[in-house]
This record gives structure tokens, C-alpha cells and sequence, in this order.
């Protein structure tokens, strides 16, 4: 693998001032956090006395919401009073070695020296024990569990698979693919983006598995993302793809940590962004967007039908339109006599062009779909039925479109429903109204000369160094009958060889 090709679109880092220099050079205690804490109604600074004995200079503050109230008074107010700390108060640094091994109950103690550091704590739910004489402070970790628990998966629904999905909690995600993968090569970094949201990021992949080559990169681009704030995948999406202009994905996204843990094992590295209830993955291929968690619980047979399935129903959604719009226009001596005679009678009271039917078809489809996914789910339930039912059958009865351009456009999109990723879906949308303008103007050449573009066009996309069209591109028989159906498990002995892992044998 071409190190310098992977690294190509590694963007160049801003020369934004960053805003942390604003306090980073200020010292450390409690008049200088509460003046950088000014006019923030939840951080909460209170004086305390070691061991009950009155001393001044000592503060504890923390940040309300973040952590959990009753966390600090059991954990951190309650063995600080006790009355062993006393002792300890003739030197402030005594003190504070004293609370770091042990004199504080909480599971993660730090020693900060800088103001930068202690407000990066205290923003990630920890509390901050500040001794205003000698420049330090010790952080405890007390985030709050108030956070949202552990649900069924809401998109990616299985019969036999796990009922367990990712959260919007970077610790709790990770600890669901710990569970699964309970091995010490299981590695995690942890980094943070964001000038101004500072989210956490961590970076999973499997030591002596996953291409360090993948791993250098993808830590290398998502280091250099230079941005105000993380609070949508495309913020990170957008910043790390080789196109980030392209209508395809080129990232996998998952909300089951069967999916994420299954993919690792494959070679692939993947990361979560705190604040985000889904696991991204890479490199992507288009035939890793075809496959979903259930094809490993399935039988050999069914699981291959089911993926040739999808295959099959890609291209139906993506050509069909366009292929009716340019036999019908263009050459009607294909259509059997008596289909052409029905389609004849059913359009002498229309209006409107075969051409015209479809687009507007298309387009009402799509209002549908996204009034459906925008309004609550009672509400969209009903608009897609009156929609889809009782609009489009008074619209075929009023002789305002062909009963023909209905099915049609139905069987396209429905098609379209079948594909397990939601973003490769928006690209044959987009791709289907293209295809289809193009048979209006140039017939079965223009929808020819558009599949061969977009053949061409695929060819020419790589996802960290991995070519998008693999294995169908680079591969033997062997990995193109893989893409296209599962092999039976015990026959599938070998991981992907476009993924370039460094051990390519998963079972004996």
C-alpha cells in the first residue's frame, strides 16, 4: 500500500488562533477559574477544610450537569474531612500526594499545573480540587450518568442478531465493543478536535490485524481537522474522505456494536465521536454497503439470495426509470404488442408526456419520503399513506398520470428501500433523476453512455488508499464471488486481501 497515496488528502492545518491561548498562559487558582467561568450559572466553586481544620486557599469547583452531585459528596467531600488529612496540612504539596494515593475515594485522580488543563477536566465531568498557594490542582473524575441508556437499534433491525445499540456516550460505546472483543490488542486512542467543542474521538483497531498504514492515516486526518466544533458526522465525514464532494459514501456507519466489532475483526479501523450514537469504519467499498449484520446468522443459501437481492434491486432502482422513459420514447417497437396497446389506451386521456409523468413522479416520491422521515411518527405514518394511496389513485383515476408511470416509479423506489445504507440510497436517488433526464434528451445512448461514466467515475474513487469498486475491480474469482454472495463459514478462511491485513487467516 502507497503510504504517500493515502496520505493525499491529509488537509493543511489553519493558522486560526487557538482559543484556549487565551487562558493557557494564566495561573493556576480559583480567582482565574472563576473569572474564566464568568456568567456560567453551572460552575460552582466552594472552600474546603482537609480534615476539618480551617485553612485558606483551598477550593473544590466543578461544573453542575456534568458530574454527578452525589459522587462529590461521597467520594470527594466526605474523605476530605476526615480528620487523617490534618496531619497532612502543613504542606500543601504533602496534601495533595496524600488525596493522590488514596486519601480521595474517586477512580481517576490527575495532577494539573496549568489553568488549560484543569478547565479541559472540568468540562469532561470532572471536579477540580485547587490549592490556590502552591499553583496545582487534582482532578477527580464524577461524570453523571444522566445520559441516555442502552436501546434496540432503530435503523439496522435484525431478527437473530444482538438488541443493543451504540449512544450518544463515547465510554459507553467503547465498552460495547470491549465486551465483544476481549482482547488486549483491541487498542484505543483517544484525541480531541474541535477548537471550540473540544469532543473526544476514539480510534479503534486491532494490533497485528488492522494495516498500520490505515491506522497512521486515519489518525493523521482526523489530527488535522481544524474546525470550531464537532456536532455532526459531516463535520468529521467531510474532512477525512478522499471525496468529500462525491454523492457516494466512502465512510461506513453502524449503530450495532455486532456490526463494528464484526468489521474490526475484518481489518478495518473505525472510531466514535462523543455525542454521536453511531460507529464509523474504514476503508469503505460499494459492496460493504450491500451487506448487513444478519447475512452471518443466515444460512449459506439465504444469505446469498438475499445479497444477490440487493445487488438486483440497485440496479433496478437506479435504470428502471430511465430505461422505460427511453424505450417509451424513443423505441416503442420493444414494448410487446399487447403491454403497448394497454399503455396506449390508458394514456389517450393524459395530459402530459411519458417524460413529464416520471419526473413528476420522481419528485412526488421524494416529498413523500422526506415528509415521512421530518414529521412525527404518527403524523408521517398518515402523510405517507394518504400520499402514496389515496393521492396516487386519485391522481391515476383524474387521468393526471398513467397507472404505467405509477408502477414504475413504485418499483424503483421500492427497490431503493432495500439497500441497507440510507446515504448509498441518496446516491442512486440522485443518480436515477440523472439517468433518467439523460434518456429524455438522447434515449437508451444517453443511459448508456451515463452507467458507463458512472462505471468510470467509481473506478477513480479510493477510501484510504483502498479502491471503491474492491474486490470486483482487483480481485480473483474467489474475492468477487465473496462481494457478491457469503460462503459458508467454515469455507470462509480468509479476510479480505484489498483490506491489506497483516494476518489474512480468521480461522483454522
Amino acid at each position: 500500500m502507497s503510504t504517500q497515496r493515502i496520505f493525499s488528502h491529509v488537509p493543511s492545518r489553519s493558522l486560526t488562533k487557538d482559543p484556549e491561548a487565551d487562558f493557557s498562559s494564566l495561573s493556576l487558582n480559583a480567582s482565574s477559574l472563576q473569572a474564566l467561568f464568568l456568567d456560567c450559572a453551572d460552575f460552582t466553586l466552594r472552600p474546603v477544610w482537609p480534615g476539618g481544620v480551617h485553612t485558606e486557599g483551598i477550593f473544590l469547583c466543578w461544573l453542575d450537569g456534568l458530574v454527578s452531585a452525589r459522587s462529590v459528596a461521597e467520594e470527594v467531600l466526605h474523605p476530605l474531612a476526615s480528620a487523617s488529612l490534618a496531619q497532612e496540612l502543613r504542606s500543601p504539596s504533602g496534601l495533595a500526594l496524600a488525596l493522590q494515593r488514596g486519601g480521595i475515594w474517586a477512580g481517576s485522580v490527575q495532577r494539573r499545573d496549568t489553568a488549560a488543563d484543569t478547565v479541559q477536566d472540568l468540562l469532561q465531568g470532572c471536579c477540580a480540587l485547587v490549592f490556590d498557594r502552591s499553583g496545582l490542582a487534582l482532578t477527580f473524575e464524577v461524570k453523571s450518568d444522566d445520559t441516555r441508556s442502552i436501546s434496540d437499534p432503530k435503523v439496522e433491525k435484525t431478527l437473530k442478531g444482538a438488541k443493543d445499540a451504540f449512544v450518544e456516550t463515547l465510554r459507553t460505546n467503547t465498552s460495547l465493543v470491549r465486551r465483544r472483543l476481549r482482547t488486549p490488542t483491541l487498542k484505543l486512542r483517544q484525541i480531541t478536535v474541535g477548537r471550540r467543542s473540544s469532543t473526544s474521538i476514539a480510534i479503534l483497531y486491532i494490533e497485528g490485524l488492522t494495516a498500520p498504514e490505515l491506522v497512521a492515516a486515519l489518525c493523521s486526518r482526523l489530527e488535522q481537522i481544524d474546525v470550531d466544533g464537532i456536532t455532526a458526522s459531516g463535520n468529521i465525514e467531510q474532512y477525512i474522505v478522499d471525496r468529500p464532494l462525491s454523492a457516494f459514501p466512502q465512510l461506513l456507519h453502524t449503530e450495532r456494536p455486532d456490526m463494528f466489532s464484526a468489521e474490526l475483526l475484518a481489518g478495518r479501523a473505525g472510531f466514535f465521536v462523543d455525542g454521536l450514537p453511531m460507529g464509523f469504519l474504514t476503508p469503505a467499498t460499494l459492496s460493504s454497503f450491500l451487506h448487513v449484520a444478519e447475512d452471518r446468522a443466515q444460512p449459506p443459501p439465504a444469505a446469498a439470495l438475499l445479497t444477490l437481492l440487493r445487488w438486483f434491486s440497485l440496479i433496478i432502482s437506479l435504470v428502471l426509470p430511465a430505461f422505460f422513459t427511453a424505450i417509451v420514447m424513443y423505441h416503442q417497437e420493444m414494448i410487446p404488442t399487447a403491454l403497448l396497446q394497454n399503455m396506449i389506451e390508458a394514456k389517450q386521456q393524459v395530459p402530459f408526456s411519458e417524460a413529464f409523468e416520471i419526473l413528476m413522479m420522481l419528485v412526488a416520491f421524494e416529498l413523500l419520503m422526506e415528509a415521512g422521515i421530518r414529521l412525527p411518527n404518527p403524523v408521517g405514518d398518515t402523510v405517507s399513506i394518504i400520499g402514496g394511496l389515496i393521492v396516487g389513485q386519485s391522481a391515476v383515476e383524474a387521468k393526471v398520470v398513467s397507472p404505467i408511470s405509477v408502477i414504475i416509479v413504485a418499483a424503483s423506489a421500492i427497490c431503493g428501500f432495500t439497500l441497507p445504507s440510507r446515504d448509498l440510497g441518496s446516491a442512486i436517488r440522485l443518480l436515477r433523476a440523472a439517468f433518467t433526464l439523460l434518456s429524455i434528451f438522447f434515449g437508451l445512448l444517453g443511459l448508456s453512455l451515463g452507467l458507463a461514466l458512472l462505471l468510470w467515475y467509481l473506478c477513480t474513487i479510493d477510501s484510504f488508499g483502498v479502491p471503491y469498486t474492491s474486490p470486483m475491480s482487483e480481485g480473483g474469482f474467489f474475492e468477487i464471488l465473496r462481494a457478491l454472495v457469503r460462503l459458508p463459514l467454515p469455507r470462509d478462511k480468509l479476510r479480505d486481501r484489498a483490506l491489506h491485513p497483516r494476518d489474512r487467516r480468521n480461522q483454522v
